[in-house]
């Protein structure tokens, strides 16, 4: 039996109800836009849109999935962004100024894909103007413009850096703060990595993936990486240095930090998570140490050595992360996926809250039988309020399914500026003083590395990095 224009009708606004950025939409409004959907289907392999055609259209996943792809000018195949799947959208950048397509959206579920599909002048009456549509996924156009490394530094030798100091120390090596000759302007952050080192612990994927997910990524919340160097003992990274320090090292200076404060670098840290999750990357190293300062005072993620882009839908296996942060299903060899950031973020704020992580023991071993206790078993001191208590325990529930992702619309963020947090308007709670661009007084002192010079490593398996 045919289904009438108000029986569609119907369905289409029920189901406009359960996608995320329609469902607090008016009743007139949802209606208003399930009277202009069109519905279409697509086989799998089909190219729903090809990037760099014209579009005036917007879709919206009502069943199926799909993957994203961009054609880089230096790769011959395309690089794959991610998978979209029922209640995701696609298609408005053409839509909001330039109307050429950034990427390709081709269907890749077996059983084909069905999409509504939205014309340009309804999408700018009733779509335009939502906050999402305005912010997700905003970076795909210059991942489409830009290769694996800032295209400034592509002729940029190791030669043409000077090392003024040191900012770290870490387990492959160290991280020197640099200036490029003749530019004194600015600085970077050169993290230096010793290849047979690497090789001895069996890190060389790890390392590969930290260079490829750092290279593609374009977020104000995650340090940026420029351009890779190698030589015949090192790994070098350029990074942008974040002079304003570690956030560890202030915690320990202050002894823990008052509510609004852990709050603003707990948004910082979810608008990271936001932007790596999307894209099926898990992190899997949260913990203060590794949450820079920029001179602004706005926290960045750095360090990703133990990131990894997951299938859609698979987990990952690997015992990895710092044992105070690690997730029970980690622990339990379970499998593991992005939830298990969700647990290290509740961590993370007990941590800020009280100075000391919830799940501590001597040794690693009675660390991780405290940690399968459960959080339950843990005592909150009473600085720590009742939203910010009970958001903890949603993040830090056993069952990784259980675990709250949608952490922004929680009580403990109620009435937070996450628009001025993205838009970096929101004023910091601590400035770090930064005098100037080779300014490494947030950073604790180090001395000069007294270890002899590492092997030579030429077995050629870091031939792309």
């Amino acid at each position: 039996m045919m289904r009438t224009g108000l029986i569609r009708q119907t369905e289409y606004t029920d189901f406009l109800k359960s996608v995320p950025i329609f469902k607090d939409l008016p009743e007139e409004t949802l209606i208003k836009i399930s009277d202009v959907l069109e519905e279409t289907f697509y086989n799998a392999g089909d190219y729903i849109i090809r990037q760099g055609a014209r579009g005036d259209t917007f879709f919206i996943i009502n069943k199926g999935k799909v993957k994203v792809t961009i054609k880089q000018s230096n790769n011959a195949e395309d690089k794959y962004i991610r998978t979209l799947q029922k209640g995701d959208f696609f298609g408005e950048k053409a839509l909001q100024g330039d109307d050429l397509r950034t990427a390709n959206i081709i269907a890749c579920d077996p059983d084909g894909v069905s999409c509504l599909v939205i014309d340009r002048e309804t999408f700018n009456q009733l779509i335009a103007g939502l906050d999402e549509i305005r912010t997700r996924y905003k970076d795909d156009d210059v991942l489409g413009r830009m290769s694996s490394t800032n295209k400034e530094f592509q002729n940029l030798k190791l030669s043409d850096l000077q090392v003024l100091a040191t900012l770290g120390v870490g387990g492959f090596g160290r991280v020197e703060l640099v200036q490029v000759n003749n530019d004194t302007s600015r600085s970077f952050a050169l993290k230096q990595m010793k290849k047979s080192q690497i090789v001895e612990t069996r890190q060389q994927q790890h390392i590969m993936s930290e260079k490829e997910i750092m290279g593609e990524a374009n977020c104000e919340f995650i340090v940026k990486l420029f351009k890779t160097f190698k030589d015949q003992k090192y790994l070098y990274m350029l990074m942008e240095s974040c002079l304003g320090g570690e956030l560890w090292t202030i915690l320990r200076d202050k002894g823990h930090f008052d509510d609004s404060t852990t709050r603003f670098y707990t948004g910082c840290v979810v608008e990271a998570f936001d932007y790596l999750h999307s894209r099926n990357i898990i992190y899997r190293d949260l913990k203060p140490e590794n949450l820079l300062l920029d001179i602004t005072g706005y926290v960045k993620l750095v360090d990703f050595g133990f990131a990894k882009k997951l299938q859609n839908g698979r987990k990952t296996w690997t015992f990895c992360g710092t044992p105070e942060y690690v997730a029970p299903e980690v622990i339990l060899n379970r499998g593991h996926d992005i939830s298990a950031d969700y647990w290290s973020l509740g961590v993370l704020m007990f941590e800020l809250l009280t100075g000391t992580p919830p799940f501590t023991g001597a040794d690693p071993m009675k660390t991780y039988n405290i940690i399968l206790k459960g959080i339950d078993a843990i005592e909150f001191p009473r600085n720590i309020t009742r939203n910010a208590r009970v958001l903890i325990k949603k993040l830090c529930r056993d069952n990784p399914a259980e675990r709250l992702t949608e952490v922004q619309k929680h009580k403990w963020f109620d009435g937070f500026n996450w628009e001025g947090l993205r838009n970096r308007t929101l004023t910091p709670p601590i400035l770090p003083k930064v005098r100037s661009a080779i300014d490494t007084s947030n950073f604790d002192n180090y001395p000069p590395d007294a270890d002899s010079p590492p092997p030579d490593d030429n077995s050629g398996w870091d031939v792309n990095f």
